[in-house]
């Protein structure tokens, strides 16, 4: 019984041993791509407090003692008041995926916290037509692997299709004569049956960087796809037609303007033209009331003679006698 009294105090010694160290976040501090990241910490310490990343004890990113806090690293920061009152969080102005990793905050080389950060992935929604390439970014330097879960019938497998390290691309053998590496991953020729969820995995972190998800249309389907393109096409390009596809009455907004137009031209020209032609009338009737010329009796020789009296009436009788040359 004393034996196992012993046994029991020597097992709790080194579970105490090893559990006094730092101290890890119950879960990791998640935030999205470029905001700031508070890393918390809260313990007890009277000397030297630094942050560093995990895999790097020796190259300190801000520090604070009793008299001041500094930022070794730009980016990075602590406050002193907070220290003063045992908050030794550590404030991450840009958290990008550059910063994503464990983090651990000592006390004069010995460790209090250790601390995740995470960046949420990035979101994608892909619609493309069948037969187009599929490109996949990674967002990131380090190495990759690319994740699939098929919801398209008929497809392939789901789990990992492609890794990426550097410049160098391994695909499965499905894959690999429709895979390459530009400025992220190519998949050539997308099917329908390529539809579905694409995720690049950060393997070091094991992290989600980006997640795709694509819907490929096939030359048959998704013709609500098409519409919805052809809707956009027609809002920034609209058709020297499209005015006859309409049955129900719709008018162009150019039309409302040239029909307003039309209406006042109407109204000014039509009164014009009632009074052009009473006008027309009136001087017709005042010319035979009052004529300027007599009418000729369809005789060459007559010819007016007013204003030569008496004179004149025999001048025009003997003018109207037939000379002797025509009697013979």
């Amino acid at each position: 019984m004393q034996s196992c009294s012993s046994a029991l105090c020597v097992l709790t010694l080194l579970i105490s041993t090893f559990t006094t160290g730092s101290v890890s976040a119950d879960s990791p501090v998640k935030v999205n791509l470029h905001d700031s990241a508070t890393l918390p910490c809260s313990e007890s310490c009277t000397g030297l407090v630094r942050w560093s990343v995990s895999h790097k004890p020796t190259d300190p990113l801000a520090e604070c003692d009793q008299t001041s806090c500094r930022s070794v690293k730009e980016g990075y920061q602590m406050i002193h008041d907070q220290y003063l009152k045992g908050n030794f969080s550590l404030t991450i102005t840009d958290a990008d995926f550059t910063k994503r990793g464990w983090y651990t905050c000592d006390c004069d080389g010995k460790d209090l916290c250790d601390v995740n950060l995470q960046i949420e992935p990035l979101n994608t929604t892909v619609q493309m037509k069948s037969g187009e390439s599929l490109m996949l970014n990674l967002d990131i330097s380090d190495p990759v692997e690319v994740l699939y879960n098929s919801t398209g019938a008929g497809g392939p497998s789901s789990g990992q299709i492609c890794t990426v390290d550097g410049r160098s691309v391994q695909c499965k053998p499905v894959y690999t004569h429709r895979a390459s590496l530009t400025a992220a991953l190519e998949l050539k020729e997308a099917t329908p049956s390529d539809s579905g969820v694409y995720t690049v995995m950060d393997k070091r972190n094991e992290d989600a960087v980006h997640v795709f998800m694509v819907t490929v249309q096939g030359h048959g389907d998704g013709s609500e796809a098409q519409g919805q393109t052809h809707r956009r096409s027609r809002r920034s390009a609209p058709s020297d037609c499209e005015p006859c596809k309409d049955q129900g009455g719709f008018q162009p907004g150019w039309m409302v303007p040239l029909l307003v137009l039309q209406s006042v031209a109407l109204a000014v020209l039509l009164p014009a033209c009632v009074i052009l032609v009473v006008k027309i009338k009136h001087l017709k009737s005042k010319d035979q009331q009052h004529p300027e010329h007599p009418h000729m009796n369809g005789n060459a020789n007559q010819v007016p003679m007013k204003g030569l009296g008496n004179h004149g009436a025999e001048e025009q009788q003997r003018l109207a006698e037939p000379s002797n040359d025509q009697q013979v």
